[in-house]
């Protein structure tokens, strides 16, 4: 059965040189997208979509061994598609912001936790992950941002760098 002919896109060998890494909530899909384009002028870009977003790549907590494999995906798709940048993507509620905004993977991470230590924490690993970024992002250069949802449900892009 055919699904049809995509024909206002046309595949290209040349690949982007952006990677954005970034939570796989489908809630924050078009807000990101957005901010990509809009924000910083992104059109073109790879992407590693997990659980936790950029906080997939830190060892909060018990998750050493996956945060370990994620740095190594990674790093692999860096040098692979010879990134030059990496956009880090964080997302929670802001300090006014609804709780249920609060990523499910620091949920899983971090149990009972309010909002502000999730935030803490998030900052924490982006700290880290810049401490430790020749692990999974080789010579390309780093970005961190956080996505804040309010209490109304707009989202607000904070950079972390």
């Amino acid at each position: 059965m055919s699904l049809g002919t995509l024909r206002d896109h046309r595949w290209t060998v040349e690949r982007p040189n952006i990677l954005v890494v970034a939570c796989s909530d489908g809630r924050l899909q078009e807000v990101t997208d957005d901010f990509l384009l809009n924000a910083l002028g992104i059109t073109r870009y790879d992407r590693f979509y997990a659980p936790g977003g950029a906080g997939a790549l830190a060892a909060t907590g018990r998750d050493f061994s996956r945060a370990q494999t994620m740095r190594a995906e990674c790093r692999y798709l860096v040098e692979l598609h010879r990134i030059t940048r990496v956009i880090l993507l964080f997302h929670g509620p802001a300090p006014t912001g609804p709780p249920t905004a609060i990523c499910a993977d620091y949920q899983r991470k971090l149990p009972e936790a309010p909002a502000a230590v999730v935030r803490e924490r998030q900052n924490a690993d982006a700290h880290e992950l810049h401490l430790h970024a020749r692990e999974f992002a080789a010579e390309a250069s780093i970005h961190f941002y956080r996505c804040e949802v309010d209490e109304n449900g707009w989202a607000t892009f904070v950079d972390l760098d």
